[in-house]
């Protein structure tokens, strides 16, 4: 490590993750690495001298008792302090799933969290802080060299892979797998934190954070709402994205229903769209959904969009649209 990159420091309590940005355009690049993207839900892991560990989502909340296996894993697998982000994920077969990761959200006691039966697992990508030093200002290569030597992988603690250059390759396999897509970070690039152009994601399906601005009264056989009115924020304005109305089973559809309830308000979050809905009952936008949908129409809206899950990890006023 160099002496001039590196730079001795308390290890942070917090820290705010590095993000990758959506882009259309697929290379190959011997600057560049490519990593599988990941379908679960972000993580940074604080590792104290003496094995003390806290979970942190991107806004900051536990999840140590969400995760329980996750904690002991890196107080046992790593043994000096450091600050490591990943993702992490559920898998049905062979793909990560977003969904069934949902069968462990909100859940803050380890008993009732390893009784859902839900295997978890923690890819670890990076490294932030390490040993009393932080290395953010390191390239990435460097920093993933640290990483692989600092850390004992083990399941549930999963190195992320990643290959050198060949980024559309790696981009076609991913989709004929099924996975989510691929993330390309340029190879000399330091760790810093928001959203960057060093990172980019290289998506195979079509879905997004949106936020939940109202929603439909039940009809037919339906019970608790019919669908979702969704939008995101650009600048003051929260902008409306159209209607969600599957993706939901009859546990989804009482829970999400009882926190929308805790919401509402009297008039319409959207400040730009028309919403043509009727019956509706607006709430606070703060509750953030993953949305599936296979493109936006030229009014703006989202075609065919199912619900996958909320996120819990995420501010409601940094949702923007993406594509």
């Amino acid at each position: 490590m160099s002496t001039d990159d590196r730079r001795p420091q308390p290890m942070p309590t917090s820290a705010s993750a590095m993000l990758a940005t959506l882009t259309d355009e697929r290379f190959s690049d011997p600057a560049w690495l490519f990593e599988r993207k990941w379908d679960g839900v972000r993580c940074l892991a604080f590792r104290t001298a003496s094995g003390e560990v806290r979970l942190r989502t991107r806004n900051d909340k536990p999840l140590e008792g969400t995760y329980p296996e996750i904690a002991e894993a890196v107080a046992s697998e790593c043994e000096v302090a450091a600050v490591l982000d990943g993702e992490v994920v559920a898998f049905v077969g062979r793909r990560t799933s977003f969904e069934r990761l949902q069968g462990r959200l909100g859940l803050t006691d380890p008993v009732a969290a390893r009784a859902t039966g839900i295997a978890v697992y923690y890819y670890v990508f990076d490294v932030l802080h390490l040993d009393g030093y932080d290395v953010r200002a390191l390239p990435l290569r460097e920093r993933k060299r640290l990483l692989r030597d600092a850390v004992h992988f083990a399941d549930p603690l999963r190195f992320t892979a990643h290959r050198n250059t060949t980024g559309e390759e790696e981009f076609r396999k991913a989709c004929a797998r099924g996975d989510e897509g691929v993330i390309a970070k340029r190879a000399d690039s330091p760790y810093a934190a928001g959203r960057s152009h060093d990172w980019l994601k290289f998506k195979c399906v079509r879905d997004q954070e949106l936020v939940i601005g109202g929603y439909t009264a039940p009809k037919g056989s339906r019970t608790e709402f019919g669908a979702l009115l969704v939008g995101y924020f650009d600048g003051a304005d929260f902008v409306y994205a159209g209607k969600v109305g599957t993706g939901f089973n009859v546990s989804v559809l009482t829970d999400l229903h009882a926190r929308m309830q805790r919401l509402e308000q009297e008039h319409s979050p959207f400040t730009r769209g028309r919403v043509r809905e009727r019956d509706v009952h607006w709430v606070e936008p703060r509750l953030v959904a993953q949305i599936g949908f296979t493109e936006w129409t030229r009014d703006g809206l989202l075609r065919h969009p199912r619900y996958t899950g909320l996120r819990d990890d995420k501010f409601a006023l940094e949702v923007v649209r993406e594509s």
